[in-house]
């Protein structure tokens, strides 16, 4: 990601300093003295969001528009706009694209009766699945093929949830946190074992095992970690942000499950609040009285665009130059998927 500098608005009117017949500045710096903005590092698009964004770009670029996208091809309501301006129709099942068309999986990943459902309507597919969330559906089906029952931890409704859930349903069970699990019944005590939503607070996931293996002693863990190392690094981000911040805001949408998570994890770890907006008009400025320092992150499905927008209203307001909190580096790429590389490289086998 990159690094931020921002420095505070020259205008009097947003900032609070004095008029320009003080030409030491020394309102200016009494105002905005002890004003921090503390920007968290990693922060915004993880390798599987990035992926599936540049998918559609490249889709609609490849195909031309219309091309239709089953659910939202991330949780980010500006990103959904920005490709519905450029020709994606998102659509909530295959049924409403028509016969024949190009429809792309999101990012979330869709069970396999949606493949058969495509298959039998002659849909061109593209699945753009996070390769993180294909891995907990293979681990499904390796667990359901040896008979296991499977804890899926995660939340109701999520369509990562449901389309792990679609791989196995008569072996995977969902418990949507730790105070779900009195009500966990399995065949085998001695043949359960637990998979996750990628997108889950680290911290309520290990609690939920807990309370799990309490009642399942035998409980077996996945073969490696299904919470995705994006969503891990962000919550660790602004875990160390919260200890100094009276604020924190997280920028993200409503149904961003990994951007909901953060906002819980900075209030848990020493924010006085911490609010998520989509963008900076969604800001109350009264979350500011008597507010020092500001912590900023994002999920993972945010575009730095809408950052660099928040920073910007904070500069606006008297607070200072961005000071990043650095606690990972991150360089995970994932490749475009197959059906779009071999479309590229028959349009360039062509042209050649």
């Amino acid at each position: 990601m990159e690094g931020v500098t921002q420095t505070a608005d020259q205008s009097p009117a947003t900032s609070g300093a004095a008029p320009a017949t003080d030409p030491s500045g020394a309102a200016r710096a009494r105002a905005t003295a002890g004003k921090r903005v503390l920007l968290a590092a990693p922060r915004g698009y993880c390798a599987g969001v990035d992926r599936a964004v540049v998918t559609v770009e490249k889709a609609l670029e490849h195909h031309g528009p219309p091309v239709y996208v089953r659910k939202q091809i991330v949780h980010n309501r500006h990103v959904v706009e920005t490709l519905e301006r450029r020709g994606a129709i998102f659509v909530d099942d295959t049924d409403e694209v028509p016969e024949g068309a190009l429809v792309i999986f999101s990012a979330h990943g869709v069970a396999p009766a949606v493949h058969e459902a495509a298959e039998r309507r002659q849909l061109r597919t593209i699945d753009a699945t996070c390769p993180l969330v294909t891995k907990v559906h293979k681990e499904a089906v390796r667990f359901a093929t040896d008979d296991f029952d499977i804890l899926l931890i995660g939340h109701a409704g999520h369509e990562e949830v449901e389309g792990t859930a679609g791989e196995a349903p008569s072996h995977i069970q969902l418990v949507d946190g730790p105070d779900d699990v009195e009500h966990v019944v399995v065949r085998d005590p001695s043949r359960v074992v637990w998979l996750s939503q990628t997108t889950l607070s680290v911290d309520e996931t290990m609690e939920t095992v807990r309370r799990l293996r309490e009642k399942f002693p035998h409980l077996q863990d996945p073969p490696s970690d299904d919470i995705c190392y994006a969503t891990q690094n962000r919550q660790v981000a602004v875990k160390k942000i919260a200890r100094e911040s009276d604020l924190v805001i997280v920028v993200g949408s409503s149904n961003s499950s990994n951007s909901v998570r953060l906002v819980e994890v900075a209030l848990e770890h020493g924010a006085r609040a911490a609010h998520r907006v989509d963008h900076r008009r969604e800001i109350d400025e009264a979350w500011l009285d008597g507010v020092d320092a500001v912590g900023v992150t994002s999920g993972a499905s945010v575009p730095e665009v809408l950052v660099q927008d928040v920073l910007a209203f904070l500069s606006e307001r008297g607070y200072g130059q961005a000071e990043e909190v650095v606690t990972a580096e991150e360089d995970l790429l994932f490749s475009l998927p197959k059906e779009l590389r071999r479309d590229l490289k028959a349009a360039r086998a062509s042209q050649a």
